[in-house]
């Protein structure tokens, strides 16, 4: 009960406030100076646009930092001129799931497509027992952990490790991403309670390798014919080859069967449903690394299939340039505690001095807040619970800018 009202709360908020410049409208990852890439392309999001109900992220697929070489695979990326449209209200899909298909499946930040965790290969062809990518594939994605498709889409199977970082298991991960029923997509960390409390820990996978000794049976108990059976557990197949290979077990980690969980985030204090990538405690990617084999949520049409991902962009265009928050992801990370109840400081051993402060909320409203130089901090106390962008100049040109959750 406790989970429905959470989210059901954030679906009520989205509801009242569609026109709210929220996470799924701010948090991509802009091309505001027409940056290039990979063999010249332009990198990252090229526009966002939104309405009351949807918005519309324009990307080429091409991320900002630099990719390849990927061992054995001849594919080259190039530009995908996709056009993805995201729900602004997400909703739970009752009854049979919607399987994550061979293809893009979601799109991160950045507008690199995530990929689920198969290859487009079976044993014998008969899609029973189903390759897992990693494994599989693995030797050919480069260090980001990407490659490119025979179309030429680069993608990530499993965790983006260049789009943020992986290894900051100090604080909540970002937002990383958007499955395409319109759920979020955040990295490895989260709180360790689903209501926002507790120490700061690895999400962990609820999936694990099944104790079996050939491959006759399906993790749900069903006897395969002969015929169906896979290949012998050796060397050459080991096990974890295959999808099949994984059982899960309702509460063996912090995620459902979908990878993910409902609970309150720092871009969504009111609860959300959100999916985690999952690594191990060497950042080793961990079945089924993103979102799993099927969605939680209700997908829309236009994504998915051959010669998805080309809608058609429409509504307010939204500029980053016009709000504190930067636009390209990258904050300071210099300021704590975050989230705070009140008090925010400033790391002291910083050669940096405000002179000026300017507090913005997702509304695009401006609050004033006063510097005090002697704790080399300023006081939220009085601000409702929400998001917050805080911008810091000073003489000399800097700017250092934060993304803070007021509790």
């Amino acid at each position: 009960m406790k989970k429905l009202l959470l989210i059901a709360a954030f679906l009520t908020a989205q509801l009242a406030g569609a026109q709210m410049l929220t996470p799924e409208i701010t948090s991509w990852v802009i091309n505001t100076d027409g940056s290039t890439g990979y063999k010249g392309i332009p990198t990252n999001v090229q526009l966002v646009q939104y309405t009351a109900t949807d918005v519309y992220v324009s990307a080429t697929c091409i991320p900002g930092y630099d990719i390849g070489p990927w061992t054995g695979n001849p594919n080259q990326p190039a530009n995908q001129n996709f056009c993805f449209k995201i729900t602004r209200s997400p909703q739970m899909k009752t009854g049979t799931k919607t399987a994550t298909p061979l293809g893009h499946i979601g799109v991160w930040k950045n507008g690199v497509s995530i990929f689920n965790a198969k290859d487009a290969f079976s044993y014998n062809n008969q899609k029973i027992w189903n390759q897992d990518a990693l494994p599989n594939e693995g030797a050919s994605f480069d260090e980001c952990l990407g490659h490119p498709a025979p179309n030429g889409e680069y993608h990530h199977h499993v965790n983006p490790t260049c789009l943020y970082d992986d290894r900051d298991s100090s604080k909540h991960s970002p937002l990383i991403g958007y499955a395409f029923d319109g759920f979020p997509i955040y990295g490895a960390y989260a709180f360790k309670n689903a209501d926002g409390t507790g120490a700061i820990t690895r999400m962990r996978t609820s999936y694990r390798l099944r104790n079996i000794s050939d491959r006759t049976t399906l993790a749900d108990g069903t006897q395969l014919s002969l015929a169906q059976y896979g290949p012998a557990i050796n060397a050459q197949n080991p096990l974890g080859k295959f999808i099949e290979d994984y059982e899960f077990l309702k509460d063996l980690g912090d995620l459902d069967e979908y990878n993910g969980r409902i609970c309150k985030t720092p871009e969504y204090p009111d609860g959300i449903y959100a999916y985690f990538v999952t690594i191990d405690e060497n950042h080793a990617p961990v079945f089924p690394y993103t979102v799993g084999l099927n969605y939680y949520g209700i997908v829309q049409a236009g994504n998915t299939g051959p010669q998805s991902g080309h809608n058609t962009s429409t509504g307010t265009t939204y500029s980053p340039t016009t709000s504190v928050y930067e636009g390209n992801g990258a904050f300071t990370n210099e300021f704590f505690p975050n989230p705070t109840s009140g008090k925010v400081s400033l790391l002291k051993e910083m050669d940096f001095t405000p002179e000026a402060i300017e507090v913005t909320n997702i509304l695009g409203e401006k609050f004033s807040l006063e510097w005090n130089n002697a704790e080399n901090s300023f006081d939220m106390s009085a601000l409702p619970a929400g998001i917050y962008y805080v911008r810091m100049t000073n003489s000399n040109k800097k700017i250092l800018t934060e993304r803070i959750v007021k509790q």
